[in-house]
């Protein structure tokens, strides 16, 4: 094995960075511009749930709805908790608005998961899998005289809407709670084999894209999660009872359906006026269902016990990501600032790899030395390969060093950047926090570029210490990536940036106590 293998794995290394990255910047959604931002507002909030199989009784009364059971006209009941506002419409028994009190949107105005006069209401039934006819009829309502204010943790009220006619016997309780997102949702449904139940036009979505967050429905299939990107939908998915739940997400907040029993099935589709929906099937008879709409706190969701976590998409290495997120979350109990927290974490990670990296480093430093050596053996041999092979062997034993040692610390790397990478980039925790001075949201860009730009010369003066054997053509490729790479992060989140810079200054420190121990070794010898 000659030193140019060496080479061409370090440059696939790196070019893999620059491909997985560039991907990011050109594809990726763009960021929202900035705005003026509010008052600081805290985005986490502590409550968790008890688990959704505990919110329902072991026994429930029988179906029981009166003929001709049908309100008069449209009923509107505003629904007030410390954490969100909706309003419930007999039309249907649907929801028509629900607005975040602890979250602010770009503009400094609490978040809204429900558009204005969406075409299909949140939570209307349909019997054919297609049309939600009714979302136009007016159930009758019990339960409740007027308006529903919680204040006080612990607080419960309970709407229940009815409906008979045309050979249907519908009843709707919703039991809400003042300390959670979640609402609890009891169906029992006569008169058809069974019927769908769907999240309407944009239920959950907030309109803020955020930089690399999917916008569309969700699938959760067992264990698997199966974005639908709405832009290439085409033909109508279906999936079968093994699905857990319904979801539509952006980047932070998400509402969804998640059946407590058997489901027997889901479809995402694009309706005649061209919104994609997506609907639950449900058999005839009594269902138990929990409904989600707020932000994607990892530790909130958890607490269900149904899933729910798995809204939060920590990428293909999300074996190392979940524990990292841990970690991250406990630095910032203790520090206070999830800035510090990232610097702290990047350290940590590194740890491991401290002697990894020190062999690397010294080995491709030893390998410089020997650079004259090498090229000797490449001319005196360069009619005879397999000669030169053995030369370059021979060479590598007796100076004790390995040619691939300096490329496999950044390729073991490699999963953990990634898997940090992809916290950063979705954990809600970042919204609106701030690190110091001008960083005041670790989620969005450094509005002045002032991190990217040291980082890319922190990357400049890494690139400079780190001893290579490669080629002058070579190296001229290499260094370019500074610049590449500082273009490619002008648009990141600053906690990305912040880690990548992190990083680069303790490889610069590190480098510097190598070079100065192998200088020393190479005086004394």
């Amino acid at each position: 094995m000659d030193d140019n293998f060496e080479k061409r794995i370090l440059l696939a290394a790196v070019l893999t960075f620059v491909v997985l990255l560039g991907y990011q910047f050109f594809f990726a959604p763009p960021p929202p511009p900035p705005a003026k931002k509010p008052a600081q507002i805290p985005d986490v909030v502590k409550e968790i749930p008890r688990k959704a199989t505990d919110l329902f009784p072991a026994e429930e009364p029988a179906l029981s709805v009166p003929e001709g059971a049908e309100g008069s006209e449209e009923r509107l009941i505003n629904v007030e908790t410390p954490l969100y506002s909706a309003v419930f419409s007999s039309r249907g028994g649907t929801i028509k608005k629900w607005r975040l009190k602890k979250y602010r949107d770009d503009a400094g105005l609490e978040v809204i998961l429900m558009r204005p006069g969406a075409k299909v209401p949140a939570l209307a039934l349909g019997t054919d899998g297609e049309s939600f006819a009714l979302d136009e009829v007016n159930f009758a309502v019990t339960g409740v005289d007027g308006d529903i204010v919680l204040k006080n943790e612990g607080d419960q009220a309970v709407i229940t809407f009815l409906y008979r006619g045309g050979g249907l016997s519908i009843k709707r309780t919703y039991t809400i709670s003042a300390d959670n997102y979640d609402i609890k949702l009891v169906e029992e449904v006569e008169g058809t084999d069974d019927y769908w139940l769907t999240l309407g036009s944009g239920f959950g979505i907030s309109g803020a894209e955020g930089y690399g967050g999917h916008i569309g429905p969700v699938i959760l299939k067992d264990a698997d999660r199966v974005e639908i990107k709405p832009k290439k939908l085409k033909e109508p998915r279906v999936f079968g009872p093994e699905l857990k739940w319904i979801a539509q997400e952006d980047k932070y907040f998400f509402a969804s359906i998640v059946p407590l029993g058997k489901a027997a099935g889901a479809k995402v589709w694009r309706s005649s006026s061209g919104e994609v929906l997506v609907a639950v099937n449900l058999p005839a008879g009594r269902n138990e269902l929990l409904l989600y709409a707020g932000p994607k706190e990892h530790d909130r969701l958890k607490g269900f016990g149904v899933g729910l976590e798995y809204i939060v998409d920590f990428g293909f290495f999300s074996i190392l990501a979940r524990p990292l997120f841990w970690i991250l979350k406990l630095f910032y109990k203790v520090i206070g600032n999830y800035g510090w927290s990232i610097a702290l974490l990047t350290i940590l990670v590194r740890i491991p790899f401290i002697p990894l990296i020190n062999k690397g480093q010294r080995s491709m430093k030893k390998l410089q030395a020997l650079q004259p050596r090498m090229n000797e053996i490449r001319q005196k041999y360069k009619k005879d390969p397999q000669k030169m092979q053995r030369e370059m062997m021979e060479l590598y034993r007796k100076y004790k060093v390995n040619p691939m040692s300096g490329c496999l610390p950044m390729l073991i790397q490699i999963p953990v950047f990634f898997a940090l990478y992809k916290v950063l980039l979705v954990a809600i925790e970042l919204r609106r926090a701030p690190f110091i001075f001008w960083i005041q949201d670790l989620s969005e860009k450094d509005p002045y570029y002032i991190l990217p730009i040291i980082m890319g010369v922190t990357m400049f003066i890494q690139q400079r210490m780190t001893p290579t054997t490669m080629e002058s053509q070579q190296q001229k490729i290499m260094n370019f990536l500074p610049l590449v790479f500082t273009f490619l992060f002008l648009n990141f989140p600053s906690g990305l940036v912040l880690y990548w810079l992190v990083s680069n200054l303790l490889s610069i420190l590190q480098q510097y106590f190598v070079n100065r121990k192998v200088a020393r070794e190479g005086e004394a010898a």
